[in-house]
């Protein structure tokens, strides 16, 4: 069976931090800085008026004109769904995690640890939690993620027996899709769980009663998709591998901007190198955030394309991307999100193998062309060195990749 932990408005609730009065009102997350301009997750009152995450900003004003809107702070909203994983993981679970604030995990490794029966694996699921929490159990994993949304907050979990799946979902709204990011498009108002209402095709069980055949010809593979989980059909889960994080942060006095903000980057980058847990490993991926002065967060992933420990490569990865702030900062962090192999590219002390030059050589070409256009790089070819017309002895040609 697998077990879904659904906190709702997670990021929301993260946001409004202790001034929880305000999700009696209608409330949205704003939009994130220089990002799509949609709202993010609603109130249960905002819910209620027909906004949902993914709106159009202007469309949800229009809506709802006295709709307040929240900053939002992913960074902090990444760090409280981090720990309710680990809480997770802590009680033997293998944990999928999904959005802040779903989660997955199989129970049957975890029988026999908690009385030999699925009550046991949820009542110790629910104490290792500290929040409140909708609880779901089903055979597959978006039939899961149906019964926690009908589940009561803190309350007994509710569990959908094997065979029984396609029965559950339905009555179930064909809004329940937005939830799986491959069918819908929430950058889209015409995304397929709206396209279906406006079909008159309401619950899962009327798009269930449909041929497959009609779905695909309408909507493709996700018409498909979207008709195997209405029948209560869902791909098994894939949880996550044991994972290692490195963190460095700074506190900046005052609003720090330009060469500053840019030296500070680079001490930070000093000071992950340094760090004894890195082991001598390379770099992959890493997360560059920043706190905002007034309130919010901002956060950039920078994948590497190349594992490197070099300080260089990686000041020239990161730099660029200050100049995505869209405010002044108080705080910035580097994380390393992936680790690469062990450092080992180090240049020999013998002539380089020219075929390996020319190959570093050709690639390096290529990548200026493709950024500058095709005369970015060229070079100087002597055609007659002897002429009296200095125009004659030589000409600029394309540089040969």
């Amino acid at each position: 069976m697998v077990v879904c932990v659904l906190i709702p408005r997670f990021r929301l609730l993260t946001a409004v931090g202790t001034r929880r009065e305000l999700l009696r009102e209608p409330v949205a997350l704003a939009p994130e800085p220089d990002r799509e301009q949609v709202v993010g997750e609603a109130s249960g009152a905002a819910e209620a008026l027909g906004i949902h995450s993914g709106m159009r900003l202007g469309e949800a004003l229009a809506r709802c004109p006295e709709l307040r809107l929240v900053p939002p702070d992913p960074e902090q909203a990444a760090a409280g769904w981090e720990s309710v994983i680990e809480a997770l993981e802590r009680i033997g679970a293998a944990v999928e995690p999904a959005e802040p604030g779903e989660a997955y995990f199989d129970a049957r490794g975890l029988r026999r640890l908690y009385g030999g029966h699925l009550e046991g694996v949820l009542q110790k699921t629910r104490r290792a939690l500290a929040m409140p929490a909708r609880i779901g159990a089903a055979p597959s994993r978006f039939c899961a993620f149906a019964a926690a949304t009908t589940a009561r907050p803190g309350r007994a979990a509710r569990i959908v027996p094997a065979g029984a799946e396609r029965a559950f979902l339905a009555p179930q709204p064909v809004g329940l899709l937005r939830a799986r990011p491959e069918i819908a498009e929430r950058s889209r108002r015409d995304d397929l769980p709206t396209v279906l209402e406006k079909l008159g095709v309401r619950t899962l069980g009327e798009l269930a009663a449909l041929r497959p055949a009609e779905m695909a010809d309408r909507f493709g593979r996700r018409g498909l998709r979207a008709h195997e989980l209405a029948g209560g059909a869902d791909s098994p889960l894939r949880p996550r591998g044991a994972g290692e994080q490195l963190t460095e942060q700074l506190e900046l006095p005052e609003a720090a901007s330009g060469t500053q903000l840019e030296r500070t980057l680079e001490l930070l980058i000093d000071r992950l190198l340094a760090r004894r847990e890195r082991r001598g490993r390379s770099l992959r991926k890493l997360r560059l955030s920043g706190r905002f002065v007034e309130q919010g967060a901002w956060r950039r992933d920078v994948p590497m394309r190349k594992a490197t420990a070099d300080r260089e490569r990686l000041r020239l990865a990161l730099v660029p991307r200050l100049s995505e702030l869209p405010a002044p900062i108080e705080q910035l962090r580097v994380t390393v999100v992936a680790f690469g192999p062990p450092v080992a590219d180090q240049t020999s002390f013998a002539e380089p193998d020219r075929t390996e030059r020319r190959r570093r050589l050709g690639e390096a070409v290529r990548q200026t062309r493709a950024a500058a256009g095709s005369e970015a790089v060229l070079r100087v070819l002597e055609v007659d060195p002897a002429s009296r017309v200095p125009e004659r002895r030589s000409l600029l040609t394309p540089f040969p990749e």
